[in-house]
């Protein structure tokens, strides 16, 4: 779809002005021997600029294009018929190719900042459904362990409390890899599954929930805590019931006193690798409470046209007779096994494709 300039929102220019001045700083951070030698911040840094790439660049060719444009109007204004001629015959071909690009420019603009997060944690938790809710929450992280795998992304268990029948009470997993948030962003909600549990004996079936939050891991940059604003306290892990699990104090607890959030890590019998995971998930999780202020000022202004994805919010019900998984947002069906097996690509696809148009128009 062609844009014209009066279709430009205001601000979008300055915007990507910006874009392009913040893509030049990646680009010098990169050559900074620090950085270089942190295999961790380069690869951050090499995210972000990965994705500001395609805006900037288009915006270049946008601006080139613009101002061919405007040679070519001056030409047609010269006097000289035959030169004029020439400049009338190019010129809308020229304007027609600016006004496409841009319409491409504006719907990367607006995820431009999805993409540029490399890292997402995500934390799935069983909900209704006793037993089966936790063996259901066990399938969904497997799910998204294989699609993290067919996308090429890590994937790393941070956290798990395993549940006595199997599957997991709960469980957190950092994913980082380029797309990681933009896919996965919209997979935040209750899970719902109809399906004859295991314990069953009469064939009945059973509705049982897992909840999942994707929270997006922002870099120091993104999103900057006052040290002092957090309260540490190291323990001895904690198991079923409460007991101590080891001798030594590995654990690591934080709590962000002006929000009230509090973050517990115990997986690891490292002290610093678990105050390392436990920082991660408290940026993680004041980001996402900004980002929920941000949405909440967004819709204040127009009406949403896809779900919230929040944590109460039922996004999807997967049903196994039918072998099908519908999505709510969405009102469409899906393969269930495939889904299952980490195919999760065309229900990500769709969604994104929603989101872009919402925000287009919210601009």
């Amino acid at each position: 779809m062609a844009t014209t300039d009066a279709d430009i929102p205001a601000g979008v220019l300055a915007k990507l002005d910006e874009l392009a001045s913040r893509r030049a700083d990646l680009e010098r951070a990169m050559g900074d021997p620090e950085v270089l030698a942190d295999h961790r911040k380069m690869r951050e840094v090499s995210i972000q600029k990965a994705a500001l790439d395609g805006v900037v660049d288009r915006y270049a060719r946008w601006k080139a294009l613009r101002a061919e444009a405007a040679d070519l109007a001056e030409a047609e204004a010269s006097g000289d018929a035959e030169l004029a001629e020439m400049a009338a015959a190019e010129r809308p071909a020229v304007e027609a190719k600016a006004s496409a690009l841009m319409a491409d420019i504006l719907a990367g603009l607006v995820t431009a900042e999805d993409r540029a997060i490399g890292s997402v944690i995500l934390e799935v938790r069983a909900g209704v459904g006793g037993d089966e809710a936790a063996l259901w929450a066990g399938e969904l992280l497997e799910m998204y362990q294989r699609y993290a795998q067919k996308r090429g992304w890590s994937f790393e268990v941070d956290e798990m409390a395993p549940a006595e029948v199997g599957g997991v009470k709960h469980a957190t997993a950092t994913i980082e890899g380029e797309g990681a948030w933009s896919a996965l962003a919209h997979e935040a909600g209750v899970h719902c599954v109809k399906r004859v549990p295991r314990t069953e004996t009469q064939g009945r079936i059973h509705t049982s929930t897992a909840t999942v939050a994707a929270l997006p891991e922002p870099d120091d940059v993104m999103l900057e805590i006052d040290p002092s604003d957090v309260d540490e306290h190291i323990t001895t892990a904690q198991g079923p019931g409460g007991q101590n699990v080891n001798k030594v104090a590995t654990a690591v607890q934080l709590i962000h006193r002006p929000s009230g959030v509090t973050v517990r890590m115990q997986e690891s019998k490292s002290q610093r690798q678990n105050r390392e995971k436990a920082w991660r998930l408290l940026r993680a999780r004041l980001y996402e409470i900004e980002l929920q202020k941000r949405e909440a000022e967004r819709r204040n202004q127009r009406s949403a046209q896809i779900g919230e994805a929040g944590r109460s919010e039922r996004i999807r019900t997967y049903r196994f007779k039918e072998d099908i998984a519908v999505d709510h947002r969405l009102n469409e069906s899906f393969g269930l096994t495939g889904m299952l097996a980490g195919d999760l690509d065309g229900v990500a696809e769709q969604l994104e494709r929603a989101e872009i148009q919402r925000r287009l128009e919210a601009l």
